[in-house]
């Protein structure tokens, strides 16, 4: 891991916590970026990299919980809490929204390292699904309206036959279609586009018939 393919912001209203959080990360050779408030840390403008967010709960401005239930819909990084004045209700709720870890202050340097490393490895897994989201949903814009209205049928399972007249189209074509679609998405089998649709969240409207042969 080098400085420049992470970041991790720490958000605590203490200036010594600050300057310990982030001296502690430089000596294991890691990036932060320290925020006094939550406002300074939502302003901010953001490197497009792997990152954590380390919160303290008592804030000058807001709660660290009501700023990790405001950013929950969006893309934000994995939290990791610390706070002086840790309790039970407060630790559920903050793992329940997805936050790896509830630090008490004081903490180890063994706790708050582990669970840095795996707020992390968590954010690169959650970027990549996320790119390879938005590269599917690219490919499917390329795809053509007519492309667009054989795919829900051929992950349907219907015979070619099926969707060509329902699609009130030849076989052949239809046949073409769905080979476009095949190798837009690059699906490289039946099961793999149906894994796609699924991710893109096409519906599933027909059902195969009984009888006949599929292509």
């Amino acid at each position: 891991m080098t400085t420049n393919d992470h970041i991790v912001f720490i958000v605590d209203d203490d200036e010594r916590v600050r300057d310990a959080l982030s001296e502690l990360l430089a000596s294991h050779g890691m990036r932060s970026i320290a925020f006094g408030s939550a406002g300074e840390y939502v302003k901010a403008d953001k490197p497009d990299v792997p990152a954590c967010l380390v919160l303290d709960v008592e804030l000058p401005d807001i709660n660290g919980l009501e700023l990790q239930r405001q950013i929950a819909e969006g893309d934000h990084p994995v939290v990791v809490f610390i706070t002086g004045h840790g309790d039970i209700p407060s630790s559920v709720r903050a793992i329940k929204r997805g936050a790896v870890d509830f630090l008490t202050k004081p903490f180890s340097e063994a706790d708050f390292m582990a669970a840095i490393q795996v707020a992390l490895a968590q954010d690169r897994t959650v970027r990549s699904e996320r790119a390879e989201l938005n590269a599917l949903r690219q490919r499917y814009i390329n795809l053509t309206p007519r492309e667009r209205d054989v795919f829900p049928l051929v992950v349907s399972g219907l015979l070619n036959k099926q969707a060509a007249a329902e699609l009130g189209i030849s076989e052949v074509t239809l046949q073409i279609h769905r080979r476009n679609v095949m190798q837009k998405m690059a699906a490289a089998s039946l099961a793999d586009l149906v894994r796609i649709a699924e991710r893109l969240g096409i519906p599933i409207t027909h059902s195969r018939w009984t009888g006949g042969s599929g292509v």
